[in-house]
């Protein structure tokens, strides 16, 4: 419960909508205590008078009647109208709802026609001929009212319903011998009704406008008794003489469905899973930085990520996603980063540029350099030119990032002319030269295709050019070739080699795959639980690694024409990075780990260009 206001109250609008909506019902609660004037006694010598007036707070109405008065009774009706009238429609719709969804075939066909024959009448047409039916009256209204919004509730509700029905925890019911009654109220209800609570939490004020509309007409309550609809139809004829016998409800009714409409969203909002865990929060245009400590000095790297620590604030818990990371490259050089899944090397890749969402994402520690500039500092629209200009990515599915409303042509123009200021036709004719570059047949009409008209290995070139749109000095590439066949990504991993070796381009190359790294990078880092465990040259590392969990690795890769040999996964799971086991974060999975490694930090040292963080590591090469 204390997480749901939370959430809630996270929502400024929908704090300010319960405040406000609080502070009308406690005043409507107290009403009878309050020392008020009777709300239906006349006093024609007392019509009209202004707000303030003697004895009257904000005035008289047309026939002398205390406006505060019938102000404060009104609304505590309307507000008793428009919440039974919400609570009715939703308790029929939802059950008409249930039984569709729940029974579907010829049930559901016949429910749902009727409902569609219901909405297929204007609302307030239906309701204005069911109150001509029963005669004016205020309880006429609220039957009215509910009637005509029990379709709504019941094609919410059947169709959430219709997803539940064939689940299979509802077909377990029907075996373990549950009765139609027993499954709908103990399998399906509990799961239909954070639906319902949401339908009726955003509902209610319109109920509340639509009685008052009916009111307005004289088709609800009657004189003397007093809503906010019948006071607006009492005092529309004085509106101009009068203005304050008419603002006064107005004001009122305007209030009540408002804040009612707010607090709606942020129920919505908070009951909803996805906004609970920060899914769909709308993130930041760059990583929010909380740095604490010493920022490290700049290096003379071209790309120098130290000593980096990023984190996820979810709640009270603390993801502890990259752990103290430090990474460089030179021009011309590829860096291989590998590990298992979950270690972090793509929340380090996406903070060099500030790309990682915020919230939940932080950056708590190091420093990100360009050629010695500290990017996490930089101020946003520094670092929004160098994004794909100087630093440019590329990502591992090119069909989630390619645009697929635009032709691949619009967006690589697009790229290019965000930072340089040249026309529509050099743009494409730079679009085409690109995509020729990264050796697309036919780059003069495949430009104009969409994303869907290519082939995995097409947008994954298209990918690449992007990168290359704006000869950026270094390239980050996240696992680009992994959704591809085995020849496409040898095409792939030749393209990037000559690519680098001709532009003397920077890549850091993220990927699982060893025998990636055998083929185009330089050195290799390996990465676990956010921490950086073995680096050196390729090579090196890969004839005679010497952290235990990089050799372990190795041993996973099959070897073709190298005999028999024993293939064995690496026994356990990677900790939980909001938990990380004190000591080495891989003691656990060892079969070298002593008690030491499980309590002390281990730091990441060597000699030369070979370093690892291990207590008892291989003999280095």
């Amino acid at each position: 419960m204390s997480t749901f206001f939370k959430l809630l109250f996270r929502n400024r609008l929908a704090a300010m909508g319960a405040v406000v909506l609080s502070v009308i019902l406690i005043l409507v609660l107290i009403t009878p205590l309050l020392p008020l004037q009777n709300p239906d006694i006349t006093a024609t010598a007392d019509r009209f008078q202004k707000p303030f007036a003697d004895g009257h707070l904000l005035g008289t109405d047309h026939l002398g009647r205390d406006l505060l008065s019938r102000l404060l009774h009104g609304t505590r009706l309307s507000l008793a109208v428009g919440i039974s009238a919400a609570l009715i429609a939703a308790t029929i719709g939802s059950a008409i709802g249930i039984i569709a969804g729940y029974f579907g075939g010829r049930t559901d066909n016949i429910i749902m026609r009727g409902v569609d024959m219901l909405m297929a009448f204007p609302y307030i047409l239906l309701a204005l001929a069911i109150v001509a039916a029963l005669g004016p009256g205020l309880m006429n209204a609220l039957i009215a009212v509910a009637a005509v919004n029990v379709p709504f509730f019941a094609r919410n509700i059947r169709g959430i319903t219709v997803g539940l029905a064939g689940r299979e925890f509802i077909d377990a019911a029907r075996l373990a011998g549950m009765g139609h009654t027993r499954i709908i109220l103990t399998e399906l209800l509990p799961n239909v009704l954070p639906v319902i609570i949401i339908a009726m939490s955003t509902t209610i004020g319109w109920m509340i406008l639509e009685t008052a509309g009916l009111s307005f007409l004289g088709l609800g309550s009657q004189p003397p008794q007093a809503d906010l609809g019948s006071m607006l139809g009492e005092a529309r004829s004085a509106m101009i003489s009068h203005p304050h016998t008419s603002v006064v409800p107005g004001i009122m009714i305007f209030l009540i469905v408002m804040s009612i409409n707010l607090l709606g969203d942020g129920i919505r909002d908070a009951l909803d899973p996805r906004l609970r865990s920060g899914a769909l929060s709308r993130p930041r245009a760059t990583t929010l930085v909380e740095r604490t400590g010493d920022v490290p000095e700049a290096t003379d790297d071209l790309l120098a990520i130290q000593d980096l620590e990023t984190q996820f604030h979810v709640n009270k818990r603390i993801y502890r996603a990259v752990g103290g990371v430090s990474l460089s490259v030179k021009p011309g050089e590829c860096l291989g980063v590998i590990g298992e899944s979950g270690s972090g090397k793509s929340v380090t890749a996406l903070s060099v540029m500030g790309l990682v969402a915020s919230p939940p994402g932080v950056i708590t520690a190091g420093a990100v350099r360009f050629r010695g500039e500290d990017l996490i500092d930089a101020p946003y629209e520094s670092l929004r030119q160098k994004r794909g200009d100087r630093v440019a990515y590329i990502f591992q599915d090119p069909l989630s990032t390619l645009h697929p409303l635009y032709r691949v042509g619009q967006q690589l123009a697009e790229a290019i002319q965000s930072h340089h200021k040249i026309s529509k036709a050099e743009a494409r004719e730079r679009a085409i030269q690109l995509l020729e570059d990264v050796r697309i047949p036919n780059a003069e009409s495949r430009v104009d295709n969409f994303p869907h008209e290519m082939s995995g290995g097409m947008r994954q070139r298209v990918g690449i050019a992007m990168a290359l749109a704006n000869e950026p000095n270094v390239i980050i590439a996240d696992e680009p070739t992994t959704a591809l066949d085995v020849t496409v990504q040898a095409q792939i991993l030749s393209l990037l080699d000559d690519l680098r070796r001709d532009r003397g381009l920077a890549i850091v190359f993220i990927t699982h795959d060893f025998g990636v790294v055998a083929q185009l990078c330089d050195r290799v880092a390996v990465v676990y639980a956010g921490r950086v465990v073995e680096e050196g040259p390729t090579g090196a590392v890969l004839d005679a690694p010497a952290h235990p969990y990089t050799k372990r690795l190795i041993a996973c890769v099959p070897e073709l024409g190298g005999g028999r040999r024993m293939l064995s996964a690496i026994p356990g799971l990677p900790p939980v990075v909001d938990d990380l086991p004190p000591g080495c974060a891989f003691a656990p999975r060892c079969d070298k780990a002593q008690e030491k490694c499980r309590h002390i930090d281990i730091s990441l040292a060597g000699t030369g260009d070979r370093s690892v963080r291990c207590l008892y590591p291989e003999e280095l090469v």
